[in-house]
């Protein structure tokens, strides 16, 4: 969980440039109320669907909204739009979107630090929680989870990919950049290895306190990749310099990351129809390729999952 927290903190501080670079390109299709009750997200038009609308317990039909509990930020998944204000955008943001223009209510996001988010679910302060939160048996233990997401480690190279970067192996005798005190920094350690055994020279290890400073690293080619978490590198290798200063690496092994996870969507266990409504609202979504748009407008399609699962986790930790 530190490891976690740390990232956050880390990745949020790399990606804020890139998300002022957006902006200033003028890319603007955040979810949008209709005039006729649609909403559009990510370009699409969000009908609500009656019948899932009537799978909600009557509480939330009633309030007309779902509480949604967020860490922000942590990009490209929860975002401000503007520093200093309160706006959110973001994968997660833009999804629950999608899902309450389904489910025919809002999606109601508001900030509440990381650890804090599971405890604020069990104490019915939230009714649900989208932050990237990794499914695992021991939150599994209080609240449910629909998954809607594989996401591990990626590769993060400069434009053009001037080095052939290709998968992990690639690396081996390279100099590469990492985060310290990161999973990706014991990812790497633990490929050193795999080769020794290919009769390859171990990777070149540097450390670095944050992400940007790993970036910075890569810009000027004292290294020749840098090793994050794939969602991240997606974000910053579709905004950074408008998308000219880096590449992600897409090992088709590998498609959502090393070591990759499931991320879902908590939900109290006081409401398990809830659950199910969300279940039944995100596979449509992914079935008529909204999921797809979503994730192809930050950078990180090849994380999507093909189906919506509930607690998919059954060793993670």
């Amino acid at each position: 969980m530190n490891a976690r927290l740390a990232q956050r903190v880390a990745t949020a501080a790399a990606a804020a440039l890139a998300l002022t670079t957006l902006s200033a390109c003028g890319e603007d299709d955040g979810p949008t109320p209709a005039a006729d009750g649609k909403v559009s997200v990510a370009g699409v038009q969000i009908r609500q669907d009656q019948a899932l609308h009537a799978m909600l317990p009557e509480q939330i039909r009633k309030a007309g909204k779902v509480r949604v509990a967020t860490d922000v930020p942590y990009p490209p998944f929860e975002m401000f739009v503007k520093e200093g204000e309160s706006e959110l955008t973001g994968l997660d943001y833009d999804l629950g979107q999608a899902l309450g223009g389904k489910l025919g209510v809002t999606f109601a996001f508001t900030p509440q630090k990381f650890d804090g988010i599971v405890p604020a679910l069990q104490a019915g302060k939230y009714d649900a929680a989208m932050s990237a939160l990794t499914d695992n048996e021991e939150r599994q233990k209080v609240v449910d989870f629909v998954d809607y997401s594989q996401s591990g480690s990626g590769i993060l190279v400069a434009d053009g990919n001037p080095a052939a970067i290709t998968d992990l192996d690639s690396l081996c005798g390279r100099e590469v950049a990492v985060q310290a005190a990161t999973h990706q920094l014991d990812l790497l350690k633990s490929h050193q290895s795999a080769c020794s055994e290919a009769g390859r020279k171990k990777i070149g290890i540097q450390t670095f306190p944050r992400d940007s400073d790993a970036q910075l690293a890569l810009r000027s080619g004292k290294v020749v990749a840098q090793v994050l978490t794939k969602p991240a590198a997606g974000w910053v290798a579709k905004t950074a310099d408008a998308g000219k200063a880096f590449d992600l690496v897409e090992d088709p092994t590998a498609p959502g990351g090393y070591d990759a996870t499931p991320n879902g969507i908590a939900v109290t266990k006081r409401l398990p129809d809830l659950t199910a409504a969300i279940q039944k609202a995100l596979q449509a979504l992914i079935d008529d390729g909204t999921v797809k748009k979503i994730y192809d407008k930050y950078g990180v399609a090849s994380i999507a999952v093909k189906e919506a699962t509930k607690n998919a986790a059954k060793d993670a930790s």
